[in-house]
């Protein structure tokens, strides 16, 4: 008597899904390392310069700093990203930020750090991340089918934002046990290894560009794709308000509200780190929720963005902060993987990269200078009022994109049916085949 077939065959090892292909898997763990280190770092940069002697305004402009390379350097990266391989801007890009990053924490650990050095080093890191997004999001979106893209977008933005949990709270803690050098220091290792991994992406799938133009005449398609697309843009423009007061709250008014009303840098981490909670809870909704208006439904989870800043402005508690930062986490998870597919479903491969430029350098254009206002606002106006001045400002912002027709209408497309295989010769296939 024979054995069962069962029996004969080899042992399998769970398989990842068939649209989580070799890039995809990279790209995840290498997004993953890299948001260990750089929420714990957010929060290092802001308290290195408060131990320093620095005040709400010297966070302001340290913030700025890294902000402004992202204004003035996004849109060449972009066209350089659908030019170059992306996985080489993506590798050159980590080890600019590697470098800085080091040397920020070698500086805050000597003591004594300037604040023109700690910006000028924030500064390079911020070159980095210029670089490194458009050509970032252009590899992932051209890693994933259209008829899978929400489910991967969302398992993504999930992964992404779960390493951002444990880089907030260990981060905060690590700045209240040993100080935000330490910090800084394990953001450039994850850097590293992070640049390790994206090394070995493959970008054979990616077409050869057709000789053309130069880079202006790159950077000018990457402009008719946008302003031709009336719900790009307006979206483009509200996050430019959006993520200006957002980030102004954030990084200047939390680290104050938790030195003074809060107890301290760890729980403003802990807050920072039910955010990203909820944008796990954000995106598991969305790996089974495939809502057919897009826009609409993600422009409508904006609005809680303003939940924090007025939360900061009562200020509430650290379980109701906790509270209102998982619920806008949430929330803008919802929006993020609605965007991305939207971006998926309707931008051509060949400009990802350019159009995704144009997409971060609208939504930064206004961060540097909403973080350098918000100390001279904060002494002009109070902590309070600044901070309800930006709550008003997400709702006002987000209501006014409600008007476009396009945002109120976008679908979702229904993936391409497949063709049957037929076969290409008339020979019977053999039994080795069958």
């Amino acid at each position: 008597m024979s054995p069962p077939p069962d029996l004969l065959s080899p042992v399998r090892a769970p398989r990842r899904p068939a649209w989580a292909g070799r890039n995809y898997t990279l790209l995840t763990g290498a997004a993953v390392i890299t948001n260990l280190g750089s929420h714990g770092a957010l929060i290092a940069a802001a308290f290195a310069v408060l131990e320093s002697g620095g005040s709400g305004g010297d966070v302001g402009l340290v913030a700025a700093a890294r902000t402004l390379p992202l204004v003035l350097f996004l849109l060449i990266g972009g066209a350089l990203a659908d030019r170059l391989p992306r996985h080489r801007v993506m590798v050159a890009a980590n080890a600019l930020n590697c470098v800085s990053q080091g040397a920020f924490a070698l500086l805050v650990l000597a003591g004594d750090p300037q604040l023109w050095q700690m910006m000028l080093l924030t500064a390079l890191c911020g070159t980095g991340t210029a670089f490194f997004n458009p050509a970032a999001e252009g590899m992932l979106l051209s890693s994933v089918s259209g008829e899978h893209a929400n489910r991967a977008f969302a398992l993504f933005r999930m992964a992404m934002n779960g390493a951002g949990i444990g880089g907030a709270a260990l981060g905060g803690a690590m700045i209240a046990a040993i100080g935000p050098g330490w910090v800084l220091a394990v953001d450039a290792l994850a850097f590293a290894l992070a640049g390790a991994l994206r090394a070995f992406l493959d970008v054979g799938h990616v077409a050869d560009r057709a000789p053309g133009g130069g880079l202006l005449a790159d950077l000018r398609e990457g402009w008719v794709e946008v302003r031709t697309r009336p719900w790009l843009w307006s979206i483009v423009l509200q996050f430019s308000v959006v993520v200006a007061v957002v980030g102004a709250a954030e990084a200047v008014y939390g680290p104050l509200v938790a030195r003074d009303e809060l107890g301290g840098p760890a729980p403003w981490g802990l807050a920072l780190a039910l955010f990203g909670v909820g944008t796990i809870a954000g995106a598991v909704l969305m790996m089974v929720w495939k809502p057919r208006r897009l826009l609409l439904v993600g422009t409508l989870c904006v609005f809680p963005l303003a939940l924090p800043s007025a939360g900061l402005a009562v200020p509430l508690p650290v379980w109701a902060l906790c509270v209102v930062m998982f619920v806008s986490g949430a929330a803008i998870e919802v929006f993020g993987v609605n965007w991305m597919t939207t971006m998926h479903q309707e931008i051509p491969e060949e400009k990802f990269s350019r159009v995704s430029a144009y997409d971060w350098f609208g939504s930064v254009s206004m961060l540097p200078l909403a973080t350098a206002l918000a100390g001279p606002a904060e002494s002009a106006f109070g902590r309070a009022p600044s901070l309800w001045g930006c709550a008003a400002l997400v709702v006002v912002g987000t209501a006014a994109v409600l008007f476009v027709p396009d945002v109120r209408n976008m679908t979702r497309k229904p993936p391409p049916a497949k063709s049957p295989q037929l076969p290409t010769t008339t020979e019977s296939p053999s039994p080795a085949a069958v």
